[in-house]
């Protein structure tokens, strides 16, 4: 570990990577539960995957951007830890698999010499800050959202008040009201607005996917950026407290505010900002380096075939705000590319563009600010790369999960699916290639990651079982989704189970239809007058599972007969609930707030010492086993349990002395006596415990 000392430059960097190792070495040697050790690690971007002994790593890339020497840093890691190949996900992230744990440490390190994280990228913490691909040229937006994104993602990184919440949380920003960032589906969504010549956004809460797919509520029509990390500090406090824990089926904010209510909610947040250090949070946005085009002469280049160039330019390129530039976007299949190639597009873009990539949404690569002269010189290069396939953002450019490739959860094969779908819609459906219109996502089970709940067409991977009791794979059929834009949306209707080689058969029927009876409206309006009553009656016999063929037990990319095989989820982590390590865990969380403290950090060290004596409270709790949902209802059974009838002395109630945190502004002297408060309340439950256990001896 002392290599990490050299190289990383950031002491808080360092002392991260460390303590992963440190606490892989206590794994490895027993001395630490699985339970806990894997709380630790998916914060740290270390996700299990469905292959034993290896890791997939999820690296975090703000809002997508990528620049030249951080996408070259990655290919070298990928090649040394992995196998060369990178995904991109529906969150702008990159992955990785089939990494050796022991060797994580090491990885994170050399990411970090370009400025490269894993911290925070899984586990139940707020995931990558994600944003319109085109944020900063997008000729619609008001402004470039790119700065507050930055700011926000930066200012929750590592932050106390969210390192080990109930569930994961989830942001997006959109540059413009189509809403690209697609805030409806989001924990906490923004939308660029402008009103009275000040920057702000349009703010919607408690979105998501997954089995239970909820709208987001309008939160504020109209919120001033100074006021955004205020109030994500606040909603996100108050979700710590609140939201549930026991249970991860109902842990998300979503169910929270459908539990208390929208108004308040916005009571408790608007409350909260008492205990919160800044008030208003002014974003330097000069501050922010954006990246800029170099200026170079167009390269002589011949274009062979200029009837396929201009189908390319016609799908692949989209122009720019800033006069004489485009953007290129790249159709990445199933958002898998290889470091080979992504080092020659580093290239590229360095010495022709902007020295940046974006990874998009629907698992894609933009090039920012490439000059309307090199377009053909690009179109070459990327020619080159096999990055020049038509279809880009279109029907054509379907959305996967890793489905049963790599994932715990997958039932079903989607990218196996997935390329199939796009196999049959290039050879019979060559018009939608430029259709825009029809969005087609799949995911591998309910969870959503490849969103396919908010498609167009959907699919959902399943099981069906047969009258014999034989399993064959399943695709669920949704229709009907879609992005209105400026916070709106809609989910789609879950029509119709098919086996998953009926799936082509599916698609073709609902295709046929649409372009036999659309007269030229979206499939979203279409659909709205059809119904989903009229498609289960166009799909129905497709579902008869009494007929099925030895090819229907065989999912697509295999060759293998089906079994269900599900693993154990890592999407959002892991509640520990063993008590001499919450007990530990109070006291590292007190030694967290001294460190804040002496760096006269008093809202995080606040805020530590808060966590330790919820933690501390839960300790003796489960102890006496009682339920801990969430940390309010600890704070409150303490008190029932152990407080009025005196088994424990406090002096006061519990709830009085832990919710001093909101009552009391985030100064120095209220941090000092709060941690002091939480180290004796520490003392008392541990003397308590103690003494229990002599007696049950």
């Amino acid at each position: 570990m002392q290599s990490f000392r050299t190289e990383i430059e950031n002491p808080i960097v360092e002392k991260d990577i460390i303590e992963l190792a440190n606490k892989i070495e206590l794994f490895n040697t027993g001395k630490i539960d699985e339970e806990k050790f894997r709380s630790l690690r998916l914060a740290r971007g270390v996700y299990g995957q469905r292959q034993e002994g290896v890791q997939m790593i999820r690296i975090k890339l703000p809002f997508g951007k990528v620049k030249s020497n951080q996408l070259r840093r990655i290919s070298e890691v990928s090649d040394e830890y992995s196998t060369g190949r990178l995904h991109i996900t529906t969150r702008q992230d990159i992955q990785i698999h089939y990494v050796d744990l022991n060797r994580t440490p090491q990885l994170w390190a050399e990411l970090e010499r370009d400025n490269v994280t894993l911290r925070e990228a899984c586990g139940n913490t707020v995931r990558n800050v994600t944003a319109s691909e085109t944020a900063g040229i997008d000729c619609n937006e008001p402004f470039d959202v790119s700065p507050y994104a930055d700011a926000l993602f930066k200012f929750f990184l590592r932050n106390p008040i969210c390192q080990e919440m109930g569930r994961k949380f989830k942001v997006s920003f959109s540059s413009s009201d189509k809403d690209t960032g697609l805030s409806y589906m989001h924990d906490l969504g923004f939308i660029a607005k402008i009103q009275n010549n000040i920057h702000g956004f349009k703010v919607l809460i408690g979105g998501g996917l997954g089995s239970q797919p909820r709208h987001a509520d309008v939160l504020y029509e109209f919120l001033p950026s100074d006021k955004i990390i205020p109030v994500m500090e606040g909603i996100l406090r108050i979700f710590d407290r609140h939201g549930e824990r026991k249970s991860r089926a109902k842990a998300r904010m979503k169910f929270l505010i459908k539990d208390i209510g929208l108004e308040a909610f916005k009571e408790l947040v608007k409350a909260e900002q008492n205990a919160i250090e800044f008030k208003s949070v002014e974003i330097d946005v000069n501050a922010y380096k954006a990246s800029t085009p170099i200026s170079i002469k167009a390269p002589k280049v011949e274009i062979k075939d200029q009837e396929a160039f201009n189908l390319w330019k016609s799908t692949n390129i989209i122009p720019q705000k800033q006069k004489g530039y485009w953007a290129i976007g790249i159709k990445v299949l199933l958002g898998d590319f290889y470091t080979d190639k992504a080092r020659l597009l580093a290239d590229l873009v360095e010495h022709y563009a902007a020295g940046e990539i974006r990874l998009t949404l629907r698992q894609n690569i933009l090039i920012p600010f490439v000059k309307e002269d090199l377009i053909p010189f690009f179109y070459s290069e990327l020619k080159k790369l096999d990055f020049t396939e038509t279809g880009y953002n279109k029907a054509v450019d379907i959305t996967a999960c890793p489905g049963t490739d790599t994932c715990n959860l997958g039932i079903a094969s989607s990218t196996g699916i997935a390329k199939e779908l796009e196999r049959v819609i290039k050879l019979e459906y060559p018009q939608y290639l430029k259709n825009e219109d029809v969005v087609i996502k799949i995911s591998g089970c309910m969870n959503a990651c490849g969103q396919h709940n908010m498609a167009n067409i959907g699919f959902q991977g399943m099981s069906v079982r047969t009258p014999d009791k034989m399993v064959a794979p399943a695709l669920q059929v949704l229709l009907g989704g879609g992005n209105l834009g400026n916070g709106q949306g809609i989910f789609a209707d879950k029509v119709a189970k098919v086996p998953s080689k009926r799936g082509p058969e599916a698609l073709r029927r609902i295709l046929n239809d649409y372009e036999a009876n659309a007269k030229g409206k979206s499939f979203l309006e279409y659909y709205k007058i059809t119904g989903e009553r009229y498609f289960y009656n166009l799909l129905n016999d497709l579902q008869d599972v009494t007929n099925l063929t030895q090819d229907d037990f065989i999912d697509w990319g295999t060759t293998n007969t089906y079994v269900k095989e599900i693993g154990i989820g890592e999407c959002a982590g892991v509640v520990i609930d063993l008590i001499a390590t919450l007990f530990f865990e109070s006291e590292e969380k007190i030694e967290n707030a001294k460190e804040a403290f002496n760096n006269k950090s008093y809202s995080s060290a606040i805020y530590h010492a808060y966590s330790s004596m919820v933690n501390s409270a839960k300790a003796v709790l489960l102890a006496d086993n009682k339920q801990t949902n969430t940390q309010a209802s600890i704070v409150a059974q303490f008190d029932e349990v152990f407080v009025a009838n005196k088994k424990i002395e406090l002096g006061t109630s519990f709830s009085e002395l832990v919710y001093q945190i909101n009552k009391q502004s985030p100064t120095q002297n209220f941090a000092a006596k709060y941690i002091e408060n939480a180290n004796e309340f520490l003392q008392k439950v541990r003397a308590f415990r103690a003494e229990d256990l002599s007696v049950l001896k």
